[in-house]
């Protein structure tokens, strides 16, 4: 394999339409530099050690020839999403492949320049709800991560394209906001905590099943530790999602990811993207258009997505709508914890059979009907 430092950017499968160009992470503005920055692993072998010192499940070294057997020599059809980085091809791992391996499907990709930067945050971190790391490949020139596949891709391509989750119930929105508020938690509560910095629906993947994974750390940054209140680092990120203070200051702190993750809540919410040129000016920006609405119950359910067409259980959506406003305040301090927003987020996951209701529009006003009072009105 050689000894190479894979200085790889993790990818998503498909690249978000509203994403503004981003540079590399600033490794000399870390807010903890010193002693345990030298710790850190260099290459796959010292990630190796690590991992097995960490009793984490170790890579899988993969060798080129295997990775152009996986996926068809690279064909052009196998290609899922791809960047400044390189491309991302689904692939197969066989039973023939090599002995002992499980066959499964995986998201190969591939470095092909050097304008990516990254550590090996990643290689180390583990979670049902981030996207699993199977194995690499550094060989002579070749620099290759292999991932689990995520077979219904990102919410951003299902949210707001053709092959949407639009028409799901709202149950699966919750779900989804439940995942992805998991994995996030898991980041900030990790023993040294990690600050998402790119929070977004592009870089939340979805399985079959419509479990939410995060993707994508190439803007991960260690969060503050000790007394130490913020990290200063550049402004990167995505407008739209990045929160005001950071925006301005450049401190960023965990609650940055929380205001993020009220924008991702609001756009399952209303069925809007964060940042949308085609609407009025007032409202293209999301966070700052709904904002306001979310705590007014009657105006509330007319920003709800109409794809939705009224099956959602009213009393979800206000708690869902309150969570997002207080996600979303000016006042970081005052946002919730994400361990917090896990717990409001839990009663919310409710089976589609429970959420059944039906709503009536007369002249402006709403008037929610459950199915069993429609019932006994039709009867009588």
């Amino acid at each position: 394999m050689g000894n190479c430092c894979c200085g790889i950017e993790s990818s998503v499968y498909r690249v978000s339409a509203n994403a503004k160009p981003e540079s590399p992470i600033d490794q000399h503005s870390s807010g903890r530099p010193g002693k345990d920055d030298r710790k850190l692993p260099s290459n796959p072998e010292e990630v190796e050690d690590l991992r097995r010192d960490l009793a984490a499940n170790p890579l899988i070294a993969f060798t080129f020839d295997e990775l152009k057997v996986m996926t068809g020599n690279f064909r052009h059809d196998r290609v899922l999403g791809g960047g400044g980085f390189g491309s991302v091809y689904k692939g197969f791992i066989t039973e023939d492949l090599r002995e002992g391996l499980e066959p499964l499907p995986v998201a190969v990709k591939v470095h092909d320049g050097d304008n990516s930067y990254q550590g090996h945050r990643e290689w180390l971190l583990s979670h049902p709800n981030l996207v699993k790391l199977i194995g690499y490949c550094c060989e002579d020139e070749h620099r290759v991560l292999i991932y689990e596949y995520m077979a219904r891709g990102s919410v951003e391509n299902n949210l707001f394209s053709r092959k949407s989750i639009a028409s799901s119930p709202w149950s699966v929105r919750m779900k989804i906001a439940f995942g992805a508020a998991k994995g996030l938690a898991f980041l900030h509560e990790a023993e040294k905590p990690v600050i998402y910095r790119d929070f977004k629906t592009s870089n939340i993947l979805l399985d079959l099943e419509y479990n939410a994974k995060l993707s994508d750390f190439g803007l991960a940054k260690d969060g503050p530790m000790g007394d130490k209140t913020h990290v200063s680092t550049r402004i990167m990120g995505t407008y739209g999602y990045a929160a005001p203070e950071y925006i301005m200051t450049g401190h960023l702190t965990p609650r940055s990811d929380v205001y993020s993750f009220g924008v991702v809540l609001l756009e399952l919410l209303t069925g809007r993207k964060s940042l949308d040129k085609s609407r009025p000016a007032r409202e293209q920006n999301l966070a700052d258009w709904a904002h306001p609405l979310l705590k007014e119950k009657k105006k509330l359910l007319n920003i709800v997505d109409p794809r939705l067409e009224g099956n959602y259980p009213v009393k979800g959506i206000h708690k869902a709508a309150m969570l997002a406003y207080h996600c979303l305040n000016r006042n970081p301090k005052a946002r919730p914890l994400m361990r917090d927003i896990v717990d409001s987020l839990e009663p919310l996951q409710v089976g589609e059979e429970d959420q059944k209701t039906t709503i009536t529009v007369i002249t402006h006003e709403v008037q929610v009907v459950s199915d069993k009072e429609a019932s006994l009105r039709s009867v009588t």
